[in-house]
């Protein structure tokens, strides 16, 4: 798990970087996701940074659209572009937008934004794979406070519905949104008895132990005529310690004092 945890570490950095450079962006709730994306594409997907387009492909759809620096600096680290390009976060034509293009951007393959879209193309494109009778394997990260979306139910109920058991759902359940706390906002708990109504397999772990986002894979490749959400326990800015836990760390973008402090303290764990 070692290169997992230096390749987490380095996209963390990078997430900093890019935002600070910016000016603008969503840290608090890429940073919780670090450690799923990390383990999606340097282990669990079946994909190909120099064919990026192959057919058969797993996808992947990030839901919670405005979390695009976690999906930017992801796909630097497993090659699909220069590392240079992420300085040009939310600059004008920049192929690295405030929430992901997939017209513009190689790697991405579902534009994403509107909260509850992703998760409904994902289940669109599991459906189209079992329709072809494909391996094709689709992975959806949602926030927390993006369940309070209906259009999340509706996508779930038909993923269950169609037994999509190719298609696993990860909701990113850091606790915060932008206005606070989840359930002060609107409480969405208990999650784990509402998805499991929904005729759902449902995990719950720890979202930044690799160990534990393994097992979650594992066990979810193995069962068979129903979906897999995985409720992901996590920090909201994770791994910075003036951001973590703290809701207004949602869009604001660090000053450079802060930036430095951050990259300091990351470059400080010696992974």
């Amino acid at each position: 798990m070692k290169s997992l945890e230096r390749n987490a570490n380095d996209i963390r950095k990078n997430i900093v970087d890019m935002i600070y450079s910016s000016k603008s962006g969503h840290p608090g709730g890429s940073l919780s996701a670090v450690e799923i994306l990390t383990y999606l594409y340097f282990k669990e997907m079946n994909i190909d940074p120099q064919n990026p387009k192959k057919q058969d492909r797993d996808r992947f759809v990030l839901s919670k659209g405005h979390a695009a620096p976690v999906l930017y600096a992801t796909l630097a680290q497993r090659g699909y572009f220069d590392k240079e390009m992420l300085n040009t976060l939310r600059k004008l034509h920049s192929p690295l937008q405030g929430h992901p293009d997939s017209k513009k951007l190689v790697g991405v393959d579902v534009s994403t934004g509107s909260l509850g879209q992703g998760i409904s193309n994902a289940v669109g494109i599991a459906l189209g794979a079992k329709i072809d009778k494909s391996n094709v394997r689709v992975y959806s990260l949602l926030g927390d406070g993006e369940v309070q979306e209906g259009l999340v139910w509706e996508a779930l109920m038909a993923a269950a519905h169609y037994k999509l058991d190719n298609l696993v759902a990860i909701i990113d359940n850091n606790g915060l949104q932008i206005d606070g706390k989840n359930e002060d906002v609107m409480n969405i708990y208990s999650l784990k008895d509402k998805l499991k109504a929904f005729n759902l397999n449902v995990l719950e772990i720890d979202g930044h132990s690799f160990e534990e986002i393994e097992k979650a894979f594992d066990i979810a490749k193995d069962t068979k005529g129903m979906p897999t959400v995985i409720i992901a326990k996590t920090v909201k800015g994770k791994g910075v310690s003036f951001m973590e836990n703290e809701a207004g760390w949602h869009g604001n973008a660090p000053s450079l004092e802060q930036r430095n402090i951050a990259i300091q303290e990351l470059e400080s764990k010696g992974v």
